[in-house]
Formats: C-alpha cells, structure tokens, sequence
C-alpha cells in the first residue's frame, strides 16, 4: 500500500513533491494510526484511511492531480502526531500492560488548518485544494464556523465531496 501511495504522489507534476515524499519516508506516517480509538487505530492506519479516502473520492469526482492530493494528503497533520503508550489491563485476575495510542501535539495548529500548512512547506496548493483540506471535517468543526463551512462548500463543491468520502471511509469502512 506504501508503494502505491507513493506512486500516486510521484505521478504529480508538482514542485516539491519530491522533498513532500521524502518528508514522508522519514516519518512515522505509513505506520501511524488513523485515530487513537475512533477508526483506523492500528499500525498503518493513516496510511489505510488515506488510500480509502482516495479511493472514495475518485468516484465522486475526476480523478486528477488534485483528487490525489487533497485525498491522500488530506491527514498528513497526524505525522508525528501519535505516540504508543501502555496501560495496565488484568486478563484472566492478572495484570498486564497493554499498549494504546496517545496524543502528543508538537504543531498543536488545529486539524485541516495544520494539513494545508504542513504540506505548503513543500508544494504550492490551488485555493480548491486548501478549502478541500481545511474544511475536510465538515460539520464537526465549531457550530460557529457552520457558515464558513457552507460558504465554502458552496464555492468549491470538492471541500464537500471530500468531507463525505471522509465520512465513508471512517463509518463504513471503519478505517
């Protein structure tokens, strides 16, 4: 799975997206959890959620550039995000520590708004693509950024369609 991620990201024509997959190999991203408890929290989960995060939006919308990036780019603000930590669990009357996955937050810059940063360090994002990224979480978001929400759904109709192959993903595929 790593290495058609990879390849879907090597087949953009974009400046930097060379130094954005070398970021990428040097991190924890292909191994991460998608979450801690809530979907795809298991070693390679991100990497899971993301290719089926993808692979739902494609079917939404024309499978270009900016499908890929906005799909499979869309979490990158959970690399280096998760850490594993152990609790102490009794099985059978005796106890014993079990790992679990924990939040520690170097860049704490909020979630979609912390996607669209990370990856600008390296490649130049259309505005589509931001609003796609940023507003990823749709309805989640604060109540008082409902309008927000809408106003820029409204303006680029991919920030919705990536907001419900999201939630496909998530609830559907539990990744």
């Amino acid at each position: 799975m790593k290495e058609n991620f990879i390849e879907l990201l090597n087949g953009i024509d974009r400046e930097g997206m060379d130094k954005l997959i070398e970021f990428l190999n040097h991190s924890d991203f292909f191994e991460a959890p998608a979450s801690t408890k809530y979907h795809g929290a298991w070693k390679g989960g991100l990497l899971e959620h993301s290719m089926k995060v993808y692979e739902i939006l494609k079917t939404k919308t024309e499978d270009t550039d900016s499908c890929k990036i906005i799909a499979l780019l869309h979490d990158i603000c959970k690399t280096n995000f998760y850490k594993t930590d152990f609790r102490n669990v009794k099985k059978d009357g005796v106890w014993e520590q079990v790992p679990y996955y924990t939040v520690e937050d170097g860049i704490p810059y909020g979630h979609g708004e912390k996607s669209v940063m990370m990856i600008s360090e390296f490649i130049k994002l259309t505005p589509e693509e931001k609003y796609a990224i940023r507003w990823h979480m749709g309805f989640t978001e604060p109540k008082e950024l409902y309008g927000t929400i809408s106003a820029a759904y409204k303006k680029y109709p991919i920030a919705l369609l990536m907001h419900e192959a999201d939630l496909e993903a998530t609830y559907f595929y539990d990744i």
